[in-house]
C-alpha cells in the first residue's frame, strides 16, 4: 500500500500480514480522494474512518491535511500498526479500540466525512443501521457532510433514502451518503 498524495505522497506502508484486513487498493483511493478534493478543504474537516484495518483512507486524509482524524478498530494487532504507523509518519490522529457499533452509539461527536470500510461479508441491514444510528447521534456535522461506505461489488444500496451516489472500482464500491 502506498500513500497517494500529500506531504507522504509515494510512502508504502507494509502491513504485517497476519492482520484481517483488505486494505482498499490504490487505484480506488486514488479515485475516492479525486472526488473528495473537489468537495472540501482537507485541513479545514473532520474525519471518522471506521473499521480502520491498517488505516490507508485516513493515512491519506492525514497526509494531505486532515488535523482532525479519529479512527475505531476492535483488532489489537491492527491497533498495534495503526499506533506505530502514525507515530513514524507524526500524524496525530485518535484511535479507539472498540466495536464500531458501540462506538457510534456512545460518540457525541460530530464529523464532516464519515468513512466505513466494513468486513465485506456484513449484512446490507447493518449497514443500513450503521447510516441510522449515525443520524440518530447527529454524527455529521452540516448538509456538505456525508457517509461513505466501502463495500462489496455485490451489494447495492442505492435503495436507501440517503444514498447520493455509487462509484465501482474492480471488486469494491463506494456508496455515499448524505445528512437527513
Amino acid at each position: 500500500m502506498r500513500i497517494i498524495s500529500g506531504i507522504h505522497k509515494g510512502r508504502r506502508i507494509q502491513a504485517p500480514k497476519n492482520l484481517p484486513t483488505r486494505p482498499t487498493t490504490d487505484r480506488a483511493k486514488e479515485a475516492l480522494f479525486n472526488i473528495l478534493e473537489n468537495q472540501y478543504s482537507f485541513s479545514e474537516i473532520s474525519v471518522l474512518d471506521l473499521f480502520s484495518g491498517i488505516g490507508s483512507i485516513s493515512l491519506e486524509f492525514g497526509s494531505r491535511g486532515v488535523r482532525d482524524i479519529d479512527l475505531v478498530e476492535k483488532n489489537s494487532n491492527c491497533i498495534k500498526h495503526l499506533n506505530k504507523t502514525f507515530e513514524d509518519l507524526n500524524l496525530n490522529v485518535s484511535i479507539d479500540k472498540r466495536d464500531v457499533f458501540l462506538y457510534i452509539e456512545q460518540n457525541k461527536k460530530s464529523y464532516d466525512v464519515i468513512f466505513a470500510d466494513p468486513p465485506y461479508e456484513i449484512e446490507k441491514e447493518k449497514l443500513n443501521d450503521l447510516i441510522e444510528i449515525i443520524n440518530q447521534n447527529e454524527m455529521l456535522k452540516d448538509e456538505d457532510s456525508q457517509i461513505i461506505i466501502e463495500h462489496s461489488k455485490f451489494l447495492s444500496l442505492e435503495d436507501h433514502p440517503q444514498f447520493i451516489q455509487s462509484r465501482r472500482y474492480g471488486l469494491s464500491n463506494f456508496s455515499f451518503f448524505e445528512k437527513i
